[in-house]
């Protein structure tokens, strides 16, 4: 699995949106590879341009680790694209976006 493969994943996650770990390894060819995808994801250089923010994991958890402005920076750009965060968790039955 290439970085660049990662990233283009997560581009395509729609605003107001989230994907898992889980969904973006999936998508790529193996669902086994959630933490490769979180550790591609954590060291990701283009901020404003790929929307990590928008990659929760399997139960909808923000990451406390995310990469520009841990958990609080996360849940803020969230919410400022309509995504209600509630105890760090993100209700996937209503945001969750399926890649195909």
């Amino acid at each position: 699995m290439l970085k660049e493969e990662v990233y283009n994943a997560v581009k395509l996650i729609p605003r107001g949106k989230v994907s898992t770990y889980g969904d973006i390894a999936a998508y790529l060819g193996n669902p086994n590879l959630a933490r490769v995808v979180g550790n591609v994801l954590h060291v990701n250089p283009y901020e404003g341009i790929v929307p990590c923010h928008r990659v929760v994991n399997a139960k909808g958890h923000l990451a406390r680790n995310f990469g520009f402005g841990g958990l609080e920076g996360q849940r803020r750009r969230l919410e400022e694209e309509g995504v209600v965060v509630t105890d760090g968790k993100v209700d996937l039955r209503e945001y969750r976006f399926q890649l195909c």
